[in-house]
């Protein structure tokens, strides 16, 4: 179909089907009902983000015997825990006992008590908090036991520490602790600092050094303002410090510019006086960059390191540069290098079994890989899928589960943190809702929910139309599926009708969907894409205009068929104008067509599998993304059609741009 062909017949669909306004506010879940008491819980939300701590504590008594009492009175005591004393804060937790409230409570005065090195208090309380995944509050109690018994803590708050993104005060504390009795040797505080230097983040290295020696903090700051100047004034790095200020300095350098790093690194004095650990790091950083701006030849640069001086962000890159160069073996090593939680990733269980496959010099090598391939087979997400279908079972809906009981779904409905939960999500606090709601369903509930009694709780976000509990919870089960719960179609006749009169197919529009917005139709980003499809305001225009929607106004991209005439519009002009590329128009649509097309290489280079391509997608986000949506689509598709799918079929191969292929997305926006 030609591109202008495509334009009027979305244009046609367009304009026969745009809703009028009533038809619009029709279409949507009606919310429940506000109260004069929901307005003061609204009230008293915003002034807990404020720090308002005397409208707080005016609004509180307004609130009691409310459903979502809980929050109100976590928000007024949360916001003066620090005045706050042990009865009244303990008060606090007997009355709310069970809830979310308590245990996000116990949270915050486990970090204040660890600040304080108030470790009476602090190992009172510490064994009642159930959440417990908290990695400062951990980082304290591992300091508390190692000063209480001089238990060997080494090896947890090194893992706690190096693993923390923030410069945070409890594992500082703990580290710095266990690096004055000698049990955590000074290299894993350069270990931190290489890594804030690595990920832009100085404080995180200037706390970490400042623990060996707080005069060494003025230096570490100057090595990351001016790398350059410090490498030209340093002719030999011989001592301890001065060799790992060099490495800081290296890494810098080779986050900023690679060249200048590579230009270094080649030099006698570096090559002679650094450690192998110090060079691979260093060569670890470069390569990282190289494959992340897709550079060709990239996974040469890792020859220079050896792996097992690499981490774990080093060796993931190490992989997608080594499947970009087919460099099969260098798949085997890196993977086999990765830290054994980083090797059972379902993405590198199937590029090793890949890689088994491609190399088979050994006779075992075909079972090898069959066996990991059944190790993550199952219609689960996008590597699961990939491996089911090297094992030559197409991706077909699993058995759907026996219906659930009156007194299952009772039980859910029955549950105070569910049904608070979905009151909170109702009545405008969503981001609250939803956190109360994954506790009530998380593992530290009773020991975990039973896969019944997720699928119950699923069922009941299910009925109140609370999709993205409905999804998230039911992709909880570990033994059964339920295929309608994971990837359901609400607006189906509005999608499918939609979608097939523009040529498009509504397994991947829901696929998209499930992914940006998880069907909630006011959703908004960060960025200011909004509704089901999530759509950029100017995207939003540019696209109205192309398919004749000249009434269009800016507010109504949250109405339901608004949003999708328009996000179903633009994805199929994306689609058009990369060759209908799923891969491709996927990432588009979230990074936009221009990283998209930079992405898929120039003319000359190879076609790639577009597994390997996607997998090689620089931006994290989109990475995910891109995977997520295929795979939902390839599951949406078996769903719809009630056949069997193919998930390496809707992923084909990836290349330049047809030489000739006239550029039609020029001006998408």
């Amino acid at each position: 179909m030609q591109f202008q062909a495509i334009l009027t017949s979305i244009a046609l669909v367009a304009g026969l089907m745009l809703p009028h306004a009533s038809a619009v506010a029709a279409s949507k879940v009606k919310p429940r009902p506000q109260t004069a008491d929901d307005a003061v819980i609204l009230d008293m939300n915003q002034a807990f983000k404020k720090g308002d701590r005397k409208r707080l504590s005016a609004l509180l008594p307004q609130v009691q015997g409310h459903v979502l009492e809980p929050w109100g009175a976590y928000w007024e005591l949360a916001a003066r825990l620090d005045e706050a004393g042990p009865t009244e804060i303990r008060t606090f937790l007997s009355r709310y006992a069970g809830t979310y409230q308590e245990d996000r409570l116990r949270n915050d005065w486990l970090l204040l008590l660890g600040k304080r090195r108030d470790w009476a208090t602090f190992s009172a309380e510490y064994p009642k908090f159930r959440m417990n995944d908290d990695r400062s509050v951990r980082c304290y109690a591992l300091l508390n036991e190692a000063q209480n018994s001089g238990a060997d803590v080494a090896a947890q708050v090194q893992d706690l520490w190096l693993a923390q993104k923030e410069a945070d005060e409890g594992c500082a504390a703990a580290a710095d602790q266990q690096l004055e009795t000698g049990k955590l040797k000074a290299h894993t505080a350069w270990l931190r600092a290489r890594l804030g230097f690595e990920n832009e983040r100085p404080r995180i290295a200037a706390q970490a050094v400042g623990l060996l020696n707080p005069d060494w903090v003025d230096s570490v700051n100057a090595v990351y303002a001016n790398p350059v100047r410090f490498l030209d004034d340093k002719i030999t790095a011989l001592r301890p410090r001065t060799k790992e200020l060099v490495t800081l300095a290296l890494v810098r350098l080779a986050s900023t510019d690679t060249t200048a790093a590579m230009d270094e690194m080649n030099k006698v004095r570096w090559r002679t006086q650094l450690t192998q650990e110090e060079r691979s790091w260093v060569w670890g950083v470069i390569g990282k960059r190289a494959a992340r701006r897709l550079t060709e030849g990239a996974i040469n640069y890792f020859s220079h390191a050896q792996d097992q001086h690499l981490n774990g962000d080093h060796l993931t890159w190490k992989v997608r540069a080594a499947l970009r160069a087919g460099a099969w073996q260098e798949v085997l090593n890196a993977t086999a290098a990765m830290p054994e939680a980083q090797r059972q990733d379902p993405a590198w269980v199937y590029w090793r079994g890949r890689a088994l496959l491609a190399l088979a010099g050994k006779p075992d090598a075909p079972a090898q890989a069959r066996a990991l391939f059944e190790s993550i087979a199952s219609p689960r997400g996008f590597y699961e899928q990939l491996a089911q279908e090297e094992l030559g079972r197409p991706i077909t809906v699993p058995p759907k589960p026996e219906p659930l009981t009156a007194a299952e779904k009772e039980a859910a409905q029955a549950n105070p943190g569910l049904r608070r939960a979905l009151y909170a999500i109702q009545a405008g606090l969503r981001a609250e809702g939803v956190r109360e709601w994954n506790y009530s369903v998380g593992a530290h509930q009773r020991g975990g929910l039973s896969d019944r009694e997720l699928l119950a709780a699923a069922q009941l976000a299910c009925d109140n139309q609370v999709w993205d509990r409905c999804i998230n919870t039911s992709e909880r089960t570990k033994t059964v599926i339920d295929f309608e719960q994971r990837f359901p179609m609400p607006f189906k006749n509005a999608v499918v009708q939609r979608a097939g009169q523009i040529d498009l197919d509504p397994a991947y529009v829901y696929g998209l969907i499930r992914q940006e917005s998880r069907f909630i139709m006011d959703a908004q980003s960060s960025v200011g894409a909004s509704g089901l499809m999530q759509v950029m305001p100017a995207t939003a225009r540019w696209t109205a205009k192309r398919i004749g929607l000249t009434d269009f106004k800016p507010q109504q991209i949250t109405d339901r068929d608004t949003n999708i005439a328009i996000g179903t519009g633009y994805l199929k002009l994306v689609l058009d104008s990369f060759d209908g590329s799923m891969p491709l128009a996927a990432a588009a649509y979230n990074a936009g067509p221009s990283r998209s097309r930079a992405w898929r290489g120039q003319d000359g280079d190879p076609m790639l599998e577009a597994a390997i391509w996607a997998e090689n997608v620089p931006f994290n986000e989109t990475r995910d993304y891109v995977k997520k949506v295929l795979s939902n689509t390839t599951n949406y598709a078996a769903l719809i059609t009630g056949r069997p799918q193919s998930l390496k079929a809707r992923l084909g191969q990836v290349g330049p741009q047809r030489p000739g292929k006239s550029d039609t997305y020029e001006d998408l926006p």
